[in-house]
């Protein structure tokens, strides 16, 4: 066994050895192969030249009698000449025997182009027919083995064999077995001789010394890691010391080396040796005096070193760790124990940016640590108003406190030359702050409303100014109130609209509205427009909808929703037609599109979408809709044919559920309410194909390239309903039902002819056109179908279900239909010579020949079966005498009466 894993060793061990070996094999073969080529070329342009400097030149024709025919001159007899020795080309013998069948090919098209009276054409060249790859692969590995220093080659390999099986016997024997102490002091041991030479070559190869002493150390912190947590060898506090030693010792090598990269390293290691080496003891107070001492870390090297990344990375370790254990373990009793950390992060992180700002050249100290310049206060504040549990007043004099200092912060720097750009930042802090208090002291509503219109004046003001910071600001502002509308947010009032809350949410919407008409004045700002535009849209809308459900009966809603919405769209559109944008003519379609599922929920709520307070809804909605698309109109915008195309869909729906509630409410069948559903469709469709100035107002000859459009929908929408009709049996009572004369067929047929109507004008797709006559012909034979399984089961009593396929009325009912169907398709084809109609006439009789063999031939035991067969026969005999084929060309047509079938 042990010979065997040794084998398959040594096998593992040869093949990427063998596979480089090949791969270097591979490449010299390619360079001999193509200096051989290039050889080549230079013989044939060597002969080339020779065979033209000893050809003899011609001589001029004279007018004199022909001499007698003599054989041309050969090259020997010419006279000696200086001519080109040609280069020397190797023998068959100097080639290697693997290559000397395919270099004989090229030396013997060579004499040939030196024996022949002309010189090749240029360029010509055959080139030697090469091995197959497994041919090359065994030659490579045999050369392998027979070239070169072979001893060195196998004793590589034996050595590799040999060296596993050391390791695997050192294994079986025991040898490799030590304490864990010898081993953990071994690994120690060789990190800190690596750390040692890493050292020593920090000159000669910076990288590689860097990323040693990281590896170093890295090794050495998870020994400790390894000797505390997982075996026992030392206690919480020496662990600890080490960890932090090491962590210094790190820090301190990336300050000496300015390295960066080292000192991150460090930093990970340092936040993590607590949690780490951790003991589940809970002493936040250790816990948070080792970070602080690490942050006075992070401040001392942001003395020497402007690292970035360094000072973030502390920021984001620090407070994340500190909320997480906030969030987890903090009580009201230990505030005086975790207060003091709180100020002290606050006051090193106050300190880092200008550290930051300190260390760059004068001209760029407005590039500040912008996530710590504005996240400190803001996670600092959020974190006190988590100590003080929310107790307001504290936090308005916190406020005021963190607004005091950044306000002297912005008077300090403001005297000293280089800090210019850091003064707006911190006045805007402290302006912040200072505005923060006002929500401690007053209601949520109130609040909202002062932060949203200080927003927007900050934002008018800094668009105003061409400066970003106070449009910052004023963004920021309006999301506060926001939040703080949200988070205080409490029904009051008992009259809708006046009301604080509706009013306060008014405000807000309104703000950002200002917000965006404020954007929308100052080119190349679109996108800021828009989304305060929408910002304020959706506070606008929201606030609608909070006050109808609130104040509004459930059943009249939907209702009032419909007017809001027909509202909100009029507006933008008034907007639109003075000042252009494409966000105020987008919000008039969608107010269009949002009846249609209203007009659904109206039906469902009270009947249908006029009862109720429906009806002066959708008055409103039909006045105000007419207005917007005027508007549209004076506007030139291209959303304009979209809206009047949704327009003119919404009513349809809208009349088509109205009339449906009709039938219900007059008891009658199903069939009506197919009617009625398929009749507004019908006369959209009817209009569109030929009244179309009825539909195109207002917008005219604007929307005529709708139409094409507009006639998809509406037959989309009627080919759906026709389809689904198939399928349904519903009667027409009160009235009798008679095949083809019912409501319901009747839907069916006007909803063919206008199709009919539609496939022969050039709106209709062109695919549809080119494939009408098949269309219309599968639509006919299904109506059809369908009419005579309807009568069968009106008159001949047979349930509507898929059990209706297997009576004998059914199926003879079918097969005498299909029958005459297939005899008509025979004579009129036959009759006016058109040879596809005779076809389909001919398919259809034989499906009805393969129904009668395999269905209908089990009813051959009563009547309607026997019925079917001699109905069939007598019909094709019929036929075969009176519709003969029809002729394939037009010269034919005379005779088509007179040859028979």
């Amino acid at each position: 066994m042990e010979g065997l894993l040794v084998l398959v060793a040594l096998a593992v061990l040869a093949v990427p050895v063998l596979l480089i070996v090949t791969l270097l094999s591979l490449g010299g073969v390619k360079t001999r192969v193509a200096e051989l080529e290039r050889q080549l070329d230079a013989m044939r342009r060597a002969a080339s030249a020779r065979e033209t400097v000893t050809a003899p030149p011609r001589e001029t024709p004279v007018a004199t009698p022909a001499p007698p025919v003599t054989p041309p001159p050969v090259p020997e007899a010419a006279p000696p000449r200086e001519t080109p020795r040609p280069t020397p080309r190797p023998t068959p013998a100097d080639l290697p025997e693997a290559w000397r069948v395919q270099a004989s090919e090229p030396e013997a098209e060579t004499r040939a182009e030196l024996e022949a009276p002309r010189a090749p054409p240029p360029g010509a060249r055959v080139a030697p027919a090469r091995p197959d790859i497994v041919t090359m692969g065994l030659r490579m590995v045999q050369r392998w083995f027979m070239t070169g220093n072979v001893p060195v080659k196998i004793g590589i390999l034996v050595l590799f064999a040999g060296v596993a099986s050391l390791l695997k016997y050192a294994s079986d024997q025991g040898w490799m077995r030590m304490p864990i102490e010898l081993r953990l002091a071994g690994i120690a041991g060789a990190s800190l001789a690596a750390l040692v030479f890493a050292w020593r070559k920090r000159e000669r190869n910076r990288v590689f010394a860097l990323s040693l002493q990281g590896g170093a150390i890295g090794i050495l912190l998870l020994t400790v890691f390894a000797a505390f947590k997982l075996y026992g060898l030392l206690d919480a506090g020496p662990a600890f010391a080490l960890s932090v030693l090491l962590i210094a010792g790190a820090g301190a090598l990336a300050v000496l080396q300015d390295a960066k990269a080292l000192a991150v390293f460090a930093l990970l290691a340092g936040f993590l040796a607590p949690i780490w080496l951790s003991t589940g003891s809970g002493n936040h107070v250790a816990l948070f005096s080792y970070y602080a001492v690490l942050n006075l870390a992070i401040a001392g090297v942001a003395w020497w070193k402007s690292w970035r990344v360094l000072n973030v990375l502390g920021f984001v370790f620090t407070f994340g760790i500190g909320a997480l254990w906030g969030v987890s373990a903090y009580r009201p009793e230990k505030f005086a124990t975790t207060e003091p950390f709180l100020l002290l992060f606050f006051a090193i992180y106050l300190a880092i940016p200008l550290l930051h700002a300190r260390r760059q050249p004068e001209g760029r100290r407005g590039l500040v640590e912008g996530c710590l310049m504005f996240g400190t206060p803001l996670v600092a504040f959020s974190m006190q108003a988590g100590l003080l549990a929310g107790d307001r007043l504290p936090l308005a004099f916190n406020a005021l406190g963190l607004a005091a200092i950044y306000a002297l912060l912005a008077a300090w720097l403001r005297r000293r030359d280089g800090y210019g750009a850091l003064t707006p930042m911190y006045a805007l802090l402290a302006v912040g702050f200072a505005t923060l208090a006002v929500p401690l002291a007053l209601s949520a509503s109130a609040t909202a409303s002062v932060f949203a219109l200080e927003g927007a004046a900050l934002v008018w003001l800094g668009l105003y100014q061409q400066r970003r910071w106070p449009q910052f600001g004023g963004t920021l502002l309006q999301l506060l109130a926001a939040f703080a509308f949200v988070v205080g947010y409490a029904p009051a009032g008992e009259v809708a609209i006046a009301n604080p809350v509706f009013m306060s949410a008014l405000l807000i919407a309104l703000a950002g509205l200002a917000s965006a008409w404020s954007y929308r004045s100052r080119p190349g700002h679109e996108t800021f427009a828009a989304a305060f535009y929408l910002w304020g849209l959706a506070w606008w809308l929201g606030n609608a909808v909070n006050e109808i459900e609130r104040f509004v009966a459930p059943m009249h809603r939907a209702d009032v929703l419909l007017a809001l919405i027909a509202v909100t769209g009029w507006i933008a559109a008034e907007v639109q037609r003075r000042r252009p944008a494409t966000a105020l003519a987008w919000t008039t379609l969608g107010a269009l599109v949002a009846a249609g599922p209203i007009a659904w929920v109206q039906a469902q709520v009270h009947a249908h979408p006029f009862a109720g307070h429906g009806a002066w809804s959708w008055l409103v909605y039909a006045a105000l809709g007419l207005r917007s698309l005027v508007c549209l109109r004076a506007s030139a915008h291209a959303v304009a044919a979209r809206a009047q195309f949704v327009w003119l869909l919404v009513w349809p729906l809208a009349i088509s559920l109205l009339l449906d509630w009709l039938c219900v409410r007059f008891a009658l069948a199903g069939g009506w309410r197919v009617l009625g559903l398929a009749l507004p469709w019908c006369t959209l469709a009817a209009l569109s194909l030929f009244r179309w100035r009825w539909l195109s107002m207002p917008l005219g000859e604007r929307f005529d390239g709708s139409r094409a459009g507009l006639q998809a929908a509406g037959f989309t929408v009627l080919a759906v309903g026709w389809l689904l009709a198939l399928f349904s049996a519903d009667s027409g009572a009160p009235l009798p039902w008679i095949p083809l004369l019912n409501p319901l067929e009747l839907a069916q047929l006007a909803v063919l002819v206008l199709f009919a109507c539609w496939l022969v004008t050039d709106e209709a797709p062109d695919a549809l056109r080119r494939l009408r006559p098949i269309t219309l012909s599968l639509a006919g034979f299904a109506l059809v179908t369908a009419s005579v399984l309807r009568t069968v089961h009106h008159w001949g009593g047979v349930a509507w279900s898929d059990a209706m396929l297997h009576t004998s009325l059914a199926q003879t009912s079918l097969s005498v239909t299909w029958s005459v169907l297939g005899v008509i398709g025979w004579v009129l084809g036959s009759r006016r010579g058109q040879r596809g109609l005779w076809l389909a006439g001919a398919v259809l009789m034989g499906v009805v020949l393969a129904k009668l063999l395999l269905i209908d031939r089990g009813n051959l035991g009563n009547g309607l079966g026997i019925a079917s067969f001699i109905a069939y026969g007598l019909l094709c005999t019929v036929v075969g005498y009176i519709a003969p084929v029809p002729p394939r060309h037009a010269s034919n047509t005379d005779h088509v009466g007179t040859e028979p079938a």
